[in-house]
């Protein structure tokens, strides 16, 4: 649709929040079987139908395999257990939004309302598995036998009963491990893998589903933090045991727990390495990383799973820090280890201790491997994310997907599964490579995985997303002396030369997540969005964003603050340079999280470039924030406290001169709203006039779709107010006079 329509901009809030940010409708948490031919996945059936579905493509065809509103009638009450699980995951859908399968993808195992469910592949319908209490993270053995689960912390084991006669009642379930006391829990993540390492997963199955490793998690030393709803005075505060930076982190350990009662921990020093960041078990026995406080050191371990003896396999250490890479360590068919080393610059993928990726190719994932055979993600150029394949047959990495976006894929017998976003926004389609595809009508056996290079028949999975009302233009710029690559937004109906434009920076510009990319995502959306209210918007990713290699990532060890500002400095100084129509004289800034404390930061110390903020769930005192991600980047803070200082806001309230919004949940448990409380308590003291949007009952992202809808437009007028520009009578606000500058 044409963006020029000013009814279809102003429908955007609200389409933007009923999608719940474009993302229902879009099938996602692929599963493909060994022999190729069956495809598993989740959607939900409409882009603002929030019920996610689970879903199989065989035979060419998808089949509806579970849907909730039949079993349970839509309702979705889940444990605190799994509603953290899901706010860590990001989730913003209900119904079916995660499952398991066995080795086979013949059976896969979901919870939904706190009950166990089960549904096989070839044929059936769904069936509930009895289970002691309400379940989190169900996960079927690789026999299909067996379903491990957790229910009041403990980890317990179901068999999976025989429905050939239709019985549906489960047997034999009993308890695995069980939690000594209220601050320990088996088979969980705690908050800081949850958050802050991408393991959201807690406990793993033996390839011969005969035992368990468990992770036994101890909080007890735990800094604990109580969040209260003062819009409901009457509901007692909750406590989360937070490990605040500096403080202690939850005791974690790991055991191997036997089906036959067996018990044994795993032993490595936890004293020196206390983060137990990666766990997996293949055919050669369980792969473990463990990491330093300090995270300089990164060490992979293999297991013996009868003695809980470990041995080092490799070592990494880095004067900063050791980066994390999603599916690293892993092993291939022959046991070669398979890591990233970052060597000159580049973070490069490693076979066997052999780096067998180029200089410049920056690896971002290791997705999977098959026999020899590694895939991974990596970016030759930053605004771009591949997918590759190592084949140590074919020489040099092949790069398997095809056009700008930012791609992954989930591979299995000679099937792969290619999603991610493009231009166009999110797609997902099967690719097969020989022998039955998922995705073909072909019938029969199965043949060996073909190379990926050959020619693939591709089966699209349908997306239902809706089609954004507004259609993002972006302008690709590559700026000033550090080539910081950036997006440029202009309105519509704008016509250059016809009068300058209040310009908008709209960044993230933080660890971890890249904005200015070749592909639609939805912040890119919002972007345009923001650029049809009358606004030039620029997106630039600076020192410390991911997909430039370890150097960049790493220009911000001990100071988060003064890297990340230049760097904005610097591209709206060189977009102007490029595009005059750019109006120096008003300039504004938005952001959230990292980018919400980056937008506090441009007003407080550079009111002469940013002439208004808003600044939602900011972090103005990093101190607040947690041990391992924050220390990551700002060491320990009774070792380092000038990192802290050099990277925080408080102390420097005096200095704002201009307009600032700053806004936050109440219910926050990640960036806690004493950031912000403290914060406008110290403006204040300084006699700085601000102004304050709590959000009540709002987490780190805010769930209600009225509240999402509004947030935009109240940034929206905040920000035009502040620089003078009035409305039209078509709709949107135009450029309008110079403003009187200052708070």
């Amino acid at each position: 649709m044409d963006s020029t329509n000013t009814s279809e901009s102003a429908a955007f809030p609200r389409q933007f929040a009923r999608t719940r940010r474009f993302s229902l409708g879009v099938p996602r948490n692929f599963t493909v079987s060994p022999d190729g031919q069956r495809v598993l996945f989740t959607r939900t059936r409409g882009g603002r139908d929030p019920i996610g579905r689970l879903w199989l493509l065989a035979d060419g065809a998808e089949r509806l395999l579970a849907d909730p509103t039949a079993l349970v009638g839509g309702g979705d009450e889940v444990p605190e257990e799994e509603r953290l699980r899901r706010e860590r995951a990001r989730e913003r859908s209900a119904g079916v939004v995660a499952y398991a399968t066995d080795r086979a993808a013949r059976l896969a195992v979901f919870a939904l309302g706190g009950a166990l469910w089960a549904v096989r592949t070839d044929g059936g319908e769904p069936f509930p598995v009895s289970a002691a209490g309400p379940v989190v993270d169900p996960r079927p053995s690789p026999d299909g036998r067996h379903i491990a689960y957790v229910t009041g912390r403990s980890l317990h084991v179901a068999e999976v009963p025989d429905t050939a006669d239709g019985s549906v009642a489960g047997s034999g379930d009993r308890q695995l491990a069980t939690a000594e006391g209220p601050e320990i829990s088996y088979g969980l993540a705690e908050y800081t893998a949850a958050e802050s390492m991408g393991r959201l997963r807690g406990h793993w199955w033996s390839p011969d589903g005969a035992r368990l490793l468990v992770a036994r998690v101890d909080t007890m030393r735990v800094h604990r933090r109580w969040i209260s709803d003062p819009a409901h005075p009457d509901r007692p505060p909750r406590a989360i045991r937070y490990p605040l930076t500096g403080t202690d982190n939850a005791d974690v350990s790991l055991w191997v727990y036997g089906l036959d009662g067996s018990r044994t921990e795993v032993a490595w020093d936890r004293t020196a390495y206390e983060y137990l960041v990666t766990v997996g078990w293949d055919a050669r026995g369980p792969l473990i990383g463990v990491q330093s406080r300090n995270q300089r050191s990164l060490r992979t371990l293999a297991v013996d799973p009868d003695t809980g003896a470990t041995s080092l396999l490799d070592e990494r250490t880095d004067p900063a820090w050791v980066e994390l890479v999603p599916g690293a360590p892993a092993r291939t068919e022959s046991g070669a280890l398979v890591l990233t080393h970052d060597v000159a610059g580049t973070r490069h993928l490693a076979v066997g201790g052999e780096v067998v990726t180029p200089a410049g190719l920056q690896v971002r994932e290791v997705l999977s491997t098959e026999g020899e055979r590694v895939y991974f993600t990596a970016s030759d150029d930053p605004v771009e994310t591949h997918v590759w394949c190592h084949d140590p047959e074919a020489g040099a990495p092949v790069r398997l997907s095809e056009g700008p976006g930012t791609h992954g894929a989930v591979f299995g017998g000679g099937t792969a599964v290619f999603h991610g976003l493009t231009p166009e926004g999110p797609y997902a389609e099967v690719r097969r490579t020989g022998g039955t595809a998922a995705g073909s009508t072909a019938t029969g056996g199965t043949a060996a995985p073909s190379s990926p290079t050959v020619a693939a028949r591709v089966t699209a999975l349908a997306s239902l997303v809706e089609t954004p009302v507004v259609t993002p233009r972006p302008r690709h710029l590559v700026l000033g002396k550090r080539q910081l690559r950036a997006v440029l937004y202009l309105p519509s109906w704008y016509e250059p030369g016809t009068g300058p434009l209040p310009v908008l920076l709209d960044p993230y510009a933080g660890p971890g997540m890249q904005l200015a990319v070749a592909a639609r995502g939805w912040t890119a959306c919002v972007s345009q969005w923001f650029a049809e209210q009358g606004f030039a918007v620029l997106v630039a990713d600076g020192r410390g964003t991911p997909g430039r290699g370890p150097e960049w990532e790493k220009a911000v060890h001990g100071d988060q603050l003064t890297p990340a500002l230049e760097d904005q400095v610097d591209a709206l100084h060189a977009a102007a340079e490029q595009v005059p129509d750019l109006d120096l004289t008003r300039v504004a800034i938005r952001g959230w999280s990292f980018s919400g404390f980056l937008a506090a930061a441009a007003v407080l110390l550079r009111p002469e470039v940013f002439h208004v903020a808003v600044a939602g769930a900011a972090p103005t005192d990093q101190r607040l924030y947690d041990t391992y991600w924050k220390e990551r980047f700002l060491g320990h803070p009774a070792e380092r406290p000038e990192n802290y200082e050099r990277s925080s806001l408080v102390g420097r309230g005096h200095l704002l001169s201009r307009p600032l919004l700053l806004i936050h949940g109440l219910a926050d448990d990640n960036v806690t709203v004493a950031n912000m409380l403290r914060f406008s308590a110290e403006l204040l003291a300084a006699g700085r006039p601000h102004t304050v949007l709590p959000l009540p009952g709002a987490t780190h992202a805010p769930a209600d779709d009225r509240v999402n809808e509004n947030l935009l437009l109240f940034q929206r007028d905040f920000l035009l107010d502040a620089l003078g520009a009035g409305r039209n009578p078509a709709g949107t606000r135009p450029p309008g006079p110079a403003p009187v500058h200052g708070a």
